[in-house]
């Protein structure tokens, strides 16, 4: 697989002053710490595999319930369920090496010991996910990989080009963790398979860690931004929720299990009336719940749920509280 080459000319921050001087930084390093874990020691790899062969409920095909799904055969029904897995954990896998590289930039720029101390563990945290998600699609989907959407190639091409660090934070611990946290959550709860419903949980454990460095790092850096300022990371914030909301549809792993364009067409017809009416599966349900909700309050809690992006967030569908 090619390798993808992203300049970023950026500072590099050198600190000399050691001491504690941010406690609540601080303290979310020594839980980072405290929490390591192994992804060969910690995680039961020999956990036997499901006798169905599926790895999710069979409710996270976007076709269950349908006239196609009704149409396929047992055989096709698990290969669609394994390779509709491929495609959420291989989207999900350059998620986890973005965001290393992105942590690995935030040891460069951000200012203060405590704060560089954190990066430093979230870059470890994120090659373990990195790590032992692939691991799984080794183990589990016999190594079957899927192209990283554009969706997502565009926002970690932001994010990796961009030199200030709290552009990065805002798309990466805001908005990419948000989703991640929501995702993994959901796919805990609806996995078949035990073994990766174990990996989700143990990668959940790390997620809202991470998280709560934008929340400690970004509220004064937007409280003290210009007008100008503001309303650039506003744009970027409302650029990277519409990139993780919208484009994500597994056409490859379709082609794969030999649909032609217009049944790849009528799945999509089919998804779209099925979110229109908001008729998803349980999982999908507390999915789209729980990331909404959690995307509200913590762009509320920073500031940047302004008058400017509700109209925006409103228009991807996020459902807002009155204003005040």
């Amino acid at each position: 697989m090619d390798r993808r080459v992203i300049p970023s000319p950026m500072d590099t921050v050198f600190e000399f002053d050691y001491a504690v001087q941010a406690e609540d930084m601080r303290s979310l390093y020594e839980k980072a710490k405290r929490d390591q874990w192994n992804a060969s020691r910690d995680i039961a790899w020999d956990t036997p595999e499901p006798s169905d062969g599926r790895t999710l409920a069979d409710e996270m095909v976007d076709i269950y319930g349908s006239p196609i799904w009704d149409k396929l055969s047992e055989k096709e029904r698990v290969e669609l369920n394994q390779r509709l897995t491929a495609w959420r954990l291989s989207v999900l896998v350059y998620g986890e090496q973005g965001a290393m590289l992105a942590c690995s930039q935030l040891v460069d720029t951000v200012s203060g010991t405590d704060q560089k101390f954190f990066q430093a563990t979230q870059v470890m945290d994120e090659a373990r996910h990195n790590e032992v998600l692939e691991r799984y699609i080794a183990t589990r989907l016999n190594g079957l990989h899927y192209p990283m959407p554009e969706n997502e190639r565009v926002l970690f091409d932001s994010i990796l080009s961009d030199s200030r660090w709290y552009i990065k934070t805002i798309a990466l611990q805001l908005v990419a963790e948000t989703f991640a946290v929501s995702m993994f959550k959901m796919m805990a709860e609806c996995a078949h398979d035990p073994l990766l419903q174990e990996v989700c949980r143990r990668i959940l454990q790390d997620e809202s860690r991470h998280m709560g460095f934008g929340m400690l790092a970004l509220p004064e850096v937007i409280r003290e931004a210009s007008p100008a300022e503001h309303r650039e990371m506003e744009d970027f914030t409302c650029m990277a929720i519409e990139k993780v909301l919208t484009g994500f549809f597994p056409v490859d792993a379709y082609r794969d299990m030999g649909f032609s364009a217009a049944q790849i067409r009528e799945v999509q017809a089919y998804r779209r009336d099925v979110a229109a009416r908001n008729d998803y599966a349980v999982f999908r349900k507390y999915f789209k719940r729980d990331m909404h909700a959690a995307m509200v309050s913590n762009l509320a809690r920073i500031g940047l749920l302004t008058e400017r992006v509700r109209p925006r967030l409103a228009a991807l569908g996020i459902e807002l509280p009155s204003a005040a």
